[in-house]
């Protein structure tokens, strides 16, 4: 697949993807969108891909947002409809069968913050600045970002941030919980690529379940999603890997899991 708005690296089991518009600070078209949606939807279909970092081109954002140039031209109409496809994209990649890490690396500003919070971890550099300032432009996030961004930190403070339109730094976000770990701008590629790896090593059958187990929880009731558990619980079991992970334990020694 020829790219224009990605740059994609493969190293081993572990695919890093950098958004890569850097004289715009990485700002989310619409072609950039549906070119990541269809690379992650490859990946995902991929076996020899365990996990994914998305990362922004430069050290001065992660994505500055969506491009402004081009919602300014949309009616009413245009935009509701560019907004539900924008949330059709987001929710494939929080519901991909492979963990996808965040690695912000500098601004994460309205959809670029709406794009990590549908991440499955985020890392962030101690320079990453999140924020969700669409009030101060008279409109409001339309991908996302007033759902997640409550679920992940809570209603007061998601408030706090949607209705100022103010940003808060590394620290603050790690205080939050929007971040995973803050690590210093040199190393957050390491860190990323590290913790990706590590993903990718554990048993796939195992790793896609509970990704499945996370996701529909969120969504249902609790009863419901202990139902769904307990019916992947039971899946897991008829893996050879399930198999080769508990006699290997049992063993005292490192398992070889076969993803199957």
């Amino acid at each position: 697949m020829t790219l224009e708005h990605l740059l994609a690296e493969r190293d081993g089991s572990v695919l890093t993807l950098t958004m890569n518009r850097p004289r715009v600070l990485n700002a989310l078209s619409l072609a950039s969108l549906r070119e990541l949606d269809r690379v992650l939807a490859g990946a995902a279909a991929d076996p020899a891909v365990g996990a994914i970092v998305l990362t922004g081109a430069g050290d001065r954002a992660f994505a500055a947002g969506a491009d402004l140039r081009e919602l300014s031209r949309y009616t009413p109409f245009e935009a509701q409809g560019h907004a539900r496809e924008v949330q059709g994209i987001f929710t494939r990649i929080e519901r991909l069968p492979t963990p996808v890490i965040a690695a912000v690396n500098g601004l994460a500003l309205g959809g670029g913050c709406e794009l990590a919070l549908a991440c499955t971890i985020r890392i962030a550099s101690a320079s990453a600045v999140f924020g969700q300032p669409e009030i101060n432009l008279g409109i409001m996030p339309g991908y996302g970002g007033s759902v997640r961004l409550q679920r992940l930190i809570g209603r007061g403070p998601a408030l706090e941030m949607l209705l100022t339109g103010e940003s808060i730094d590394a620290s603050r976000a790690l205080q939050l919980g929007l971040v995973n770990r803050v690590v210093p701008a040199m190393a957050l590629h390491g860190e990323a690529q590290a913790l990706a790896a590590l993903l990718a090593s554990k048993p796939p059958v195992a790793r896609r379940c509970i990704l499945d187990a996370v996701a529909a929880a969120g969504e249902s009731s609790i009863d419901a999603a202990q139902e769904h558990e307990a019916a992947l619980f039971g899946l897991v079991f008829a893996t050879e890997d399930m198999r080769e992970g508990t006699r290997a334990f049992l063993e005292k020694r490192a398992p070889a899991f076969r993803g199957r």
